[in-house]
């Protein structure tokens, strides 16, 4: 299971970096970095919460795509 991302996308429209999105959410850079990477996941509360900076939904910035199975 994968959860694909849109943040950086995001951020570059907002002209926000790490840091700056980081202190509006109440993370780390190193936090934002991660999930921009995939290689973590954000709590629901984190998502939501990235989601109202950017005047967005949850479901617009993260995609999660299930593994296929043959």
């Amino acid at each position: 299971m994968a959860l694909e991302n849109r943040l950086k996308e995001y951020r570059a429209r907002n002209n926000l970096n790490q840091s700056d999105l980081g202190k509006l959410v109440g993370a780390s850079r190193q936090t934002i970095s991660l999930i921009e990477r995939g290689d973590y996941s954000p709590s629901v509360v984190l998502a939501l919460k990235i989601a109202k900076v950017f005047g967005t939904t949850v479901e617009s910035l993260f995609l999660f795509e299930e593994e296929k199975t043959l």
